[in-house]
C-alpha cells in the first residue's frame, strides 16, 4: 500500500498559460481545479496541468463554496436569473442554485465574484471548447494536484481477452446502458444475412462514467433496510421508500411490542437497527452506504461497514483516468479536499476524534476502513469506464446532489449558506 500527500503542490500561474497539448483523449477524464487561496484554476489530464489560468471567485460575504462538483449544464451566452441579468458567456453550471465557471470583463487578482468563477474571455472559451457535461470540477482553498494512487478498494475492471475485443461480426445499436453521448454497439449473432467480412475491432461497450460515493449511513437509508426486515418478518409497512410514514411507524411500534423491546434515543435508534436485524438474523446493520450515479440519475445503492466509525473519514476525490479492460487494470488519481465539519455533524455522526482524516495518509486510512459486498464490486468493474469517479466522505450526498446532477460534495458551503 502506498501512502501519498494528496494536498497541492507548486505555484500555479496568475495568468493565463496554455499547454500546447491541452486536449485529451477523452474529455471526460479532465479535471479542473480551482484554488481560492491562489485565485487560480488548472486544467488537469492525470497529473499533468494542460492548461491553467488567473479567476475570481465570491467575495467576502459571497464566498464560493468548496467541494467537489461537475458540469451540469453548458451555454455560450447565458444572463443571470439573480444578479439582474447580469451576462455570463462560456457558462459552465457547477449547481442548479446559481454556481458556475463563466466569462467576465472583471478578472482581479482577489475574490471579486457573487459565488461563481469568473475566467478571462480567451481562457473561458477555450475551456468551453475542452469540456463536456459531466467534467469533475473541484474547488478548495489550497491548491491541489491529483496525484496517481493505488489501493485495493479502488475498482478495478475485470480482465478481457484480447480476443474477445475483436469480432468479424457485423455490428447493431442496442438500447443497453446508452450513453448522452455516444450511442452503444454489440455483436449479433444473426450471422445468416451477413456476408463474411475482414476480422475488425468492434466498438466495445461504453457507458457513462460512474460517479460512486461512500459515506456514513442516514436516516433514509436506515429506514429502507428496516421497512424492507419488517416486511419480511409480517409487520407490514408498505413499499420500502426510506420514509417514516404511519404504517412504518406503526410496524416499527408493534415490532417492539412482539419482542418485548425498549430503546431510546429516537424512533429509528441504534438499538432499535440492532434488535430488528439481531431478529432477522442479519447481523450487525451496516453503517455505511455506496451509492452509484450514471447520466446524473441514481443507478443503484448497497450497504458498507466502515470500520473505527468514531475517526472522521475525511473527504476524498478519486477518478479513473485510464481503464484497460484487457490487463484488467484502472488508472486512478486522487486528492483529499479540507473538510469543515461543525460541531453538530460531529456529534450527529458520531464523529470524537478527525486524527485519521487530518494525517498525511488519510486518504489510504479511509480506504482501508471501506468495505462493501462482493456482488457490488463486481458489479460496478463490469460498469467502469475512464471518467468514473468514487468520493468519499462523511457527510452524505448533501442538498445540491439531485435531478440531473452527479454527485456534489460541499466541504465548505460558502455562498450555498447565503442563498435561500
Amino acid at each position: 500500500m502506498k501512502s501519498r500527500f494528496l494536498f497541492g503542490l507548486g505555484l500555479l500561474s496568475a495568468t493565463a498559460l496554455i499547454h500546447p497539448a491541452f486536449g485529451a483523449e477523452d474529455a471526460r477524464t479532465l479535471q479542473i481545479v480551482v484554488s481560492k487561496d491562489r485565485q487560480s484554476l488548472a486544467v488537469y489530464d492525470g497529473d499533468k496541468a494542460v492548461a491553467t489560468s488567473k479567476v475570481s471567485t465570491g467575495k467576502r460575504g459571497h464566498a464560493t463554496p468548496s467541494g467537489i462538483f461537475s458540469i451540469l449544464e453548458k451555454e455560450v451566452y447565458h444572463e443571470s436569473n439573480l444578479y439582474s441579468d447580469s451576462p455570463m458567456p462560456f457558462m459552465q453550471r457547477l449547481t442548479w442554485s446559481g454556481i458556475a465557471l463563466h466569462e467576465s470583463n472583471s478578472v482581479p487578482n482577489y475574490p471579486a465574484s457573487h459565488g461563481c468563477v469568473r475566467m478571462p474571455k480567451a481562457f473561458a472559451k477555450m475551456l468551453y471548447q475542452m469540456t463536456e457535461r459531466g467534467v469533475h470540477v473541484v474547488i478548495a482553498d489550497q491548491p491541489l494536484v491529483p496525484q496517481p494512487f493505488e489501493h485495493a478498494m479502488l475498482f478495478q475492471p475485470e480482465a478481457v481477452p484480447a480476443s474477445v475485443l475483436f469480432s468479424d461480426l457485423e455490428l447493431r445499436p442496442t438500447t443497453a446502458f446508452l450513453s448522452q453521448a455516444q450511442p452503444v454497439q454489440v455483436a449479433t449473432n444473426d450471422v445468416a444475412a451477413l456476408p463474411m467480412p475482414q476480422a475488425t475491432q468492434a466498438a466495445p461497450l461504453d457507458p457513462a462514467p460512474l460517479g460512486i460515493l461512500i459515506t456514513r449511513r442516514g436516516l433514509r437509508e436506515n429506514v429502507r433496510d428496516l421497512q424492507g426486515l419488517l416486511n419480511d418478518m409480517g409487520f407490514a409497512t408498505g413499499t420500502p421508500d426510506g420514509m417514516l410514514g404511519p404504517a412504518t411507524v406503526q410496524a416499527i411500534e408493534d415490532f417492539k411490542k412482539a419482542h418485548n423491546i425498549k430503546t431510546s434515543g429516537g424512533l429509528v435508534s441504534p438499538a432499535l437497527m440492532k434488535a430488528v436485524y439481531d431478529v432477522a438474523g442479519k447481523g450487525e446493520p451496516p453503517n455505511g452506504e455506496i451509492m452509484v450515479r450514471q447520466n446524473f440519475k441514481p443507478l443503484f445503492e448497497a450497504p458498507a461497514i466502515i470500520a473505527e466509525p468514531q475517526e472522521a473519514l475525511g473527504t476524498h476525490f478519486f477518478t479513473a483516468h485510464t481503464i484497460d479492460k484487457v490487463n484488467g487494470k484502472a488508472d486512478w488519481f486522487g486528492v483529499t479536499l479540507e473538510d469543515d465539519l461543525s460541531k453538530d455533524a460531529k456529534k450527529r455522526l458520531g464523529i470524537t476524534s478527525e486524527a485519521h482524516a487530518e494525517s498525511l495518509d488519510a486518504a489510504d486510512r479511509a480506504l482501508d476502513r471501506v468495505t462493501i459486498p462482493n456482488d457490488t464490486r463486481r458489479k460496478i468493474e463490469d460498469l467502469l469506464t475512464a471518467g468514473s469517479s468514487l468520493t468519499i466522505s462523511d457527510t452524505g450526498i448533501g442538498p445540491e446532489t439531485g435531478d440531473q446532477t452527479d454527485f456534489i460534495t460541499i466541504t465548505n458551503r460558502g455562498a450555498l449558506g447565503k442563498r435561500g
